[in-house]
């Protein structure tokens, strides 16, 4: 199983939102590129990275840390937040990320997800936000008609092949992640699923294993020392 340590990034900033809301933020270092830094020191091969910034706007106001990683460091970047026209996914990718995350555009331009899927390949992923069963969009601040299963039916019909599943109401509130959704959700589709949201203990990176999940995302659970990434590193393997 990957481990996946994150940097969400806001204002320069690495932070933290509770369950994706911004009034909720704390911010836990000024620096990320010392962050990442930090994750390849444990051992660390991955990144994910999210603009919280971008998710909201549609921008990418914080290309230039994504591309300082890309350079300073040899971890494999994969970035999302607001990632909805193509001259966003080819900057990504120019500046240095192996792959690109859609969320908003995935729900909202079925079409563009084709066509960025047929030119780029599995070097796009797609983040599935879910809120009570459905998926949310727009940095988590709007909830979309699709279900869960009919998103997931339509990413696999487009040929993507990872998906960054995450359970909003588990996100940075360290109690738990949801192991039956992502055991369940890799049985019954053709794609490898990213636990993200929740993710806070040992025991959930051995649960999430133990379900033969692709790969996990830890975020505050890192900042706070609740989960040693080093350990978490071994365990996974």
């Amino acid at each position: 199983m990957q481990i996946w340590p994150a940097i969400d990034l806001y204002g320069g900033k690495a932070v933290r939102l509770l369950r994706g809301d911004y009034n909720q933020m704390t911010a836990y270092s000024d620096d990320p590129v010392s962050v990442a830094k930090d994750f390849e020191r444990c051992g660390a091969k991955n990144i994910h990275m999210v603009d919280l910034e971008g998710a909201k706007t549609g921008g990418t106001p914080n290309l230039e840390i994504v591309r300082a990683v890309a350079q300073q460091t040899n971890l494999f970047i994969e970035i999302g937040g607001g990632i909805r026209s193509e001259e966003a996914v080819e900057a990504y990718l120019t500046a240095g990320a192996g792959r690109v995350i859609l969320g908003t555009a995935a729900v909202t331009d079925p079409d563009f997800l084709v066509r960025m899927t047929a030119k780029w390949g599995e070097r796009i992923a797609v983040s599935v936000d879910l809120r009570d069963g459905m998926a949310a969009i727009k940095g988590w601040t709007q909830k979309s008609a699709l279900t869960c299963d009919a998103l997931m039916e339509r990413l696999q019909a487009a040929g993507v092949k990872t998906v960054i599943c995450t359970d909003i109401s588990r996100d940075g509130a360290m109690q738990g992640t949801n192991v039956p959704l992502y055991t369940d959700l890799g049985a019954r589709y053709d794609m490898d699923f990213i636990a993200s949201g929740g993710v806070s203990s040992m025991a959930d990176i051995r649960a999430l294993k133990a379900g033969n999940v692709c790969g996990a995302i830890i975020g505050k659970a890192y900042y706070t020392g609740a989960i040693d990434l080093r350990e978490a590193l071994e365990a996974a393997t």
